[in-house]
C-alpha cells in the first residue's frame, strides 16, 4: 500500500512510500546531515536513491544541482511522485543502472557523492522480496562498485559520504585506500537514544533536558549510556509541539 509520510518530523516535505518496498530509514537522515557541502558545490549525486529521501533532505541544505539515480523502477516512480508533490522539480532523478550510466559521464563531474548503499553481502537476504533484497544486499551493486564509480566521476578534492554498518568499516577503508580515495572523517553513531525515545523510555522537556522512564533504573541507564544530565543542544519553537505530544502520548513515566 502506498502512503504519504512526513520526511521529517516538521512536515515541511512529504515522501511517498510503499509497504512492499524498502522504506527510507534514519541512515538517510544521518548521511544527509553528515556529508560536507561547500559553498562552491554545484553538482551532487545520490547513488541508489530509492524513493529519493536523500535528495530532498539535501535540498534543505543547499541549492546545488542534485541528481539521484535508482535502478529499480518502483521506488524511482515513488521518488518522482514525492519530488512533484513537494514542488522540487529542480531535483533530477534517473532510472538506470549506475554501473552502466556512469560510463557515459565525464570525469570530474560531481563535487559531492552520497550513498546509503546495500549493507549486506550478496545472497545474505534470500528470504526478502527481490526489491528489498537488492536494496539491502550487494546483489547488483557492491561497495566496491560505488567506490570505483566515485573515483571516476568525483572531482578532485570532492567529497564522498557513505553510511554503513560498523562491521563493514574495515572493508570500506581498505577499498577507499585501494582506489586512492583518502578517508578524512569518520562518525560512529549508536542509536540507543533514538530507540529509547521511539519506544517511550526517554523524552525531553521544553528546555531540552532528558527525562527517563521509571522503568529504567540506574543499572539500565549505565548499560545504555544514558546520563540524566544529557540535553538537546538546540530547541526551536517548532519542536515544542512534537515534544509535548511525545510527553503526553508516548513517554512511559
Amino acid at each position: 500500500m502506498i502512503v504519504l509520510n512526513d520526511l521529517l518530523w516538521d512536515g515541511v516535505y512529504k515522501i511517498y512510500q510503499d509497504d512492499k518496498l524498502f522504506k527510507f530509514s534514519l541512515d538517510s537522515i544521518l548521511v544527509s546531515k553528515f556529508v560536507t557541502i561547500n559553498k562552491s558545490c554545484k553538482n551532487i549525486l545520490d547513488i541508489g536513491t530509492g524513493n529519493a529521501p536523500i535528495p530532498m533532505l539535501l535540498r534543505r541544505r543547499c541549492n546545488s544541482h542534485i541528481v539521484g539515480i535508482e535502478k529499480q523502477t518502483e521506488p524511482y516512480n515513488l521518488g518522482l511522485k514525492s519530488i512533484e508533490y513537494n514542488q522540487l522539480n529542480d531535483i533530477e532523478l534517473i532510472n538506470l543502472d549506475v554501473k552502466e550510466w556512469y560510463k557515459s559521464c565525464l570525469p570530474n563531474t560531481f563535487d559531492t557523492i552520497v550513498t546509503n548503499p546495500p549493507y549486506f553481502k550478496e545472497n545474505s537476504m534470500k528470504s526478502l522480496s527481490k526489491n528489498k533484497c537488492e536494496a539491502r544486499s550487494e546483489v547488483s551493486l557492491t561497495t566496491e562498485d560505488i567506490i570505483i564509480i566515485s573515483k571516476k566521476i568525483l572531482k578532485d578534492n570532492g567529497n564522498l559520504a557513505i553510511v554503513n554498518r560498523p562491521e563493514r568499516l574495515v572493508d570500506i577503508l581498505s577499498l577507499l585506500r585501494k582506489y586512492k580515495l583518502e578517508p578524512k572523517e569518520l562518525k560512529l553513531v549508536q542509536p540507543n537514544c533514538d530507540k529509547l525515545f521511539d519506544r517511550g523510555y526517554i523524552t525531553f522537556d521544553l528546555n531540552g533536558k532528558i527525562r527517563c522512564s521509571s522503568l529504567l533504573d540506574s543499572v539500565d541507564r549505565k548499560l545504555l549510556g544514558i546520563d540524566t544530565n544529557m540535553h538537546l543542544r538546540k530547541i526551536d519553537k517548532m519542536h515544542n509541539q512534537y515534544l509535548l505530544y511525545h510527553q503526553e502520548n508516548c513517554f512511559i513515566g
